[in-house]
This record gives structure tokens, C-alpha cells and sequence, in this order.
């Protein structure tokens, strides 16, 4: 079966496309959706003054707000419908997989199959909207407080805001649903995609503005380009990059029959943490430089504006302190999404076992032997992806649109669409061959 799914993917060509009808409504499905959602991004909350918001945003683009502006598309900056985006699912869906870890009632749900799981993304449509709910009424109170932002503060104000931005984030999650089951997939990932992508176009274009002015040179813009195919590749490697423990199944007899033991493999992946490590780093990073942008009323102690100083792009201490924090994040969450004494009961439960090893306890520990080890390495590589831009404007000056997190999610998600076609076009293969046969099977009958 693995052979002939390896030929039916290097067969894959333009012509086995063309055939497949299917996937090709489900990507016209998933590019409609993607549409409208960059048309939501355009439309602005009523009764606020965009002139306004545009310029108080422009000093805190740097901050926290300037992220979740590109991972919203630029909706945080126009203050669209969409301008919560999709975090707040993201937020709850981490939030459920840590209690998961934690609460033994979530616990026994996630292990009863597609039952639990279907409970378990209830409660997280339920977590979404509180998340929603409350980031929408901090919004409405902080465009209130802003100088002429709001066309007629009050009551009303704050209730439709809430509501539009909560409905937005709804929309958003039913929308990448269905392209998740009516498209090719990864819908939610997808939207995210398509946010960072959209402004891409036009910092392509500034890039090279500066090179025609003079203000970059042109070996260091084809330096740029290098280096950016370089680091995708090195994210593409490791992004696929595994570490395979050798499962053994004991032989077993049916009759009088004896069968061979199965053999098969258990893949650890080099990066299981995946983009949430320095998405937590930057967001925790970002936090005091946008608190003490919204306070600059206020006057700050001498120790509070130093520290600031220190925390900000390309200092010393930002990146000492962004690393470790990747660091962290990325062994705490590889422990919350992959548990060795689970894997170990499952494989002690259908008889498997890793040769040298003892089901159960000593399987277990072997396995947190190796993931710890490989953790370190999909840290370190973390670090360096995220760390490569923050060095670069440090000593070219050169401004950058996709930062590491950016770049990461959007490779990521590359690899996993193309995945997904991949797996269309083979299953409509299957279907044209299985056709085929009993066709050939009915004429052999007649």
C-alpha cells in the first residue's frame, strides 16, 4: 500500500488535475471564502472616525497591535469588522489543550474518540465567544478614550461595537470550518495565511522603491533574496524533519497459521511546539512597550523607561530574553501537546513495543528521552528563524515584513496545503483505478 500511494505521488502531474473536478470546486470554494473575508477587513466599525484611529494606531504599530494587525490583515489598522480576526479561537483552542492536561474530567473527553473531541470544540467555540466578548468591550473602551476616535461615545457605542467585532470572530471561525470541510482544509490556518500574505505585495514593492532610490543597495536587496530562500528552505527541512522509533508488533497465530510480527514506525516530529513558541514569546515581549505607549500621559520613572529602552527591536537584552522565552515555550507546550506515558500505554494496549524496551514505564521514558532531545534542537532552530530579522534591521537597517513567527506560519502553512492537494489527487487516482477494475471486471463477467 506504501509503494504504490509513493508511485501515485511522483505521478502527480498538471492532467491528473484536470481530471480531478472535485478538488478543484473545493479550491474555488476555499478562494471564494478567502475572498470575502479580505473584503470584511475593508469594512470599518461604525461610528468611528478612521482618520482618527489611523493616526493613533501609527504609534502603536510597533507594539502588540502592529502583530495582530498582520496576522489580521491590516483589519486592526483600519478597525474593520475582522479586527479581532481569529485570535480569540486561537486563544481558547490553546487555553482548552492545556486544561485538557490539568482537568481529568477534560481529560477522559479527549480520550474517547470523536465524541470527546466534538464536547471538547463545543467548549471551545464557548471559550472563543467569552474571549471575544471581553477583547471587544476593551476595544470599545479604549476607542472611547482615544482623542476624537468616536463619533458619539456612550452606551450604544460600546453594546455595537461587541457585537459587531464578537459576530466578526464567529463569522471568521464558521467561515474556516467550512473551508476546512468543504475546501482543501486547514481552514482556520488559512485565514491566518491569508492575512499575512495580503501586505506582502506591498512590501515587496517598498523594497524595491528603496533600491531605485538609493536608500538600499542592489547586492544587498539580491543578498536579501538569497538569504530569504536559504531560511525558507532551512524552515521547510526542519518543519518536515522527524525522528522515526522502530515499533514492533510480536508475531501471533490464527489457526494454524502463524503470521509474521508487523513492523511500523513512530514519527516524533523535530518541531512539535510548531509556531506557538514565538508567537507567546513576541506577544509577552510587545506587552510593556504598548502599555507604555497607551500611557504616554503619564510620566514614567526613570527605571520603567530604561528598561523599555532595553526591551526594544534589536537590543540586547529583547533578544536574550525573546530566546529563552521560545525556549521555554517550546518544551512547556511540546509537554502539554505530546504526553510519552500515553503513547506508551497505547502501544503496551495493541500488543507494540520499541525493541530494548520494556512496554509501559521504560517505553515511556524512553520516549521523553528522545523528545527532550530533539526539543532542544527544534528550539534552537526556533531561536535562530526568529532571531536572523531582528539581527538584520539591527545591522542593514532594512525593514522587514515577514518576521520569523510570520514566516514560519506562512511556510508551515504552504507545506500543509500542498499536502492536502496532494492527498485529493491521490484518493481521486484511487477512485479512477478501482473504476477502472470493475469495469474491466464486468466486461470479463459478461
Amino acid at each position: 500500500m506504501a509503494s504504490a500511494a509513493e508511485q501515485l505521488a511522483s505521478n502527480l502531474n498538471f492532467a491528473a488535475f484536470a481530471k480531478a473536478e472535485d478538488l478543484k470546486k473545493r479550491i474555488w470554494f476555499t478562494i471564494g471564502a478567502l475572498l470575502v473575508y479580505r473584503l470584511g477587513t475593508y469594512i470599518p466599525l461604525p461610528g468611528i472616525n478612521p482618520d482618527a484611529f489611523a493616526h493613533a494606531f501609527s504609534s502603536q504599530s510597533k507594539g502588540v497591535l502592529g502583530m495582530f494587525n498582520m496576522f489580521a490583515g491590516g483589519a486592526v489598522q483600519r478597525m474593520a469588522i475582522f479586527a479581532l480576526g481569529i485570535m480569540p479561537y486561537i486563544s481558547a483552542s490553546i487555553i482548552m489543550q492545556l486544561m485538557t492536561s490539568v482537568i481529568p474530567s477534560l481529560e477522559s473527553l479527549k480520550k474517547e474518540g470523536e465524541q470527546g473531541r466534538k464536547i471538547i470544540n463545543q467548549y471551545t467555540r464557548y471559550g472563543t465567544v467569552l474571549l471575544a466578548l471581553v477583547q471587544a468591550y476593551g476595544i470599545s473602551i479604549g476607542l472611547e478614550g482615544g482623542n476624537g476616535i468616536v463619533n458619539d461615545p456612550g452606551m450604544f457605542f460600546r453594546i455595537s461595537t461587541v457585537v459587531t467585532l464578537v459576530g466578526g470572530t464567529m463569522f471568521l471561525m464558521w467561515l474556516g470550518e467550512q473551508i476546512t470541510a468543504r475546501g482543501i482544509g486547514n481552514g482556520i490556518s488559512l485565514i491566518i495565511f491569508s492575512g499575512i500574505v495580503a501586505g506582502l505585495p506591498r512590501a515587496i514593492s517598498g523594497t524595491l522603491e528603496l533600491g531605485r532610490t538609493g536608500a538600499l543597495s542592489t547586492s544587498l536587496i539580491l543578498a536579501i533574496i538569497v538569504l530569504a530562500v536559504v531560511v525558507i528552505g532551512v524552515i521547510v527541512f526542519f518543519e518536515r524533519a522527524q525522528r522515526r522509533l522502530l515499533i514492533q508488533y510480536p508475531k501471533r497465530q490464527v489457526g494454524n497459521r502463524m503470521f509474521q510480527g508487523d513492523t511500523s514506525h513512530l514519527p516524533l516530529k523535530l518541531n512539535t511546539s510548531g509556531v506557538i513558541p514565538p508567537i507567546f514569546a513576541s506577544s509577552l515581549l510587545l506587552l510593556p512597550a504598548t502599555v507604555a505607549g497607551f500611557s504616554q500621559t503619564t510620566n514614567l520613572p526613570a527605571w520603567a523607561s530604561t528598561v523599555l529602552a532595553s526591551l526594544g527591536h534589536g537590543q540586547p537584552l529583547y533578544m536574550a530574553f525573546y530566546a529563552a522565552m521560545i525556549i521555554f515555550f517550546a518544551f512547556f507546550y511540546t509537554a502539554i501537546v505530546f504526553n510519552p506515558k500515553d503513547t506508551a500505554d497505547q502501544l503496551k494496549k495493541h500488543s507494540g513495543f520499541i525493541p530494548g524496551y520494556r512496554p509501559g514505564e521504560r517505553t515511556a521514558e524512553y520516549i521523553d528521552y528522545v523528545l527532550t532531545r530533539i526539543t532542544v534542537i527544534g528550539a534552537v532552530y526556533l531561536v535562530l528563524v526568529c532571531l536572523l530579522p531582528e539581527f538584520l534591521i539591527s545591522a542593514t537597517g532594512v525593514p522587514f515584513y515577514l518576521g520569523g513567527t510570520s514566516l514560519l506560519i506562512v511556510v508551515s502553512v504552504t507545506l500543509d496545503t500542498v499536502a492536502q492537494i496532494q492527498g485529493h489527487l491521490i484518493a481521486h487516482q484511487y477512485e479512477g483505478l478501482i473504476k477502472k477494475s470493475k469495469l474491466r471486471g464486468g466486461k470479463r463477467s459478461r
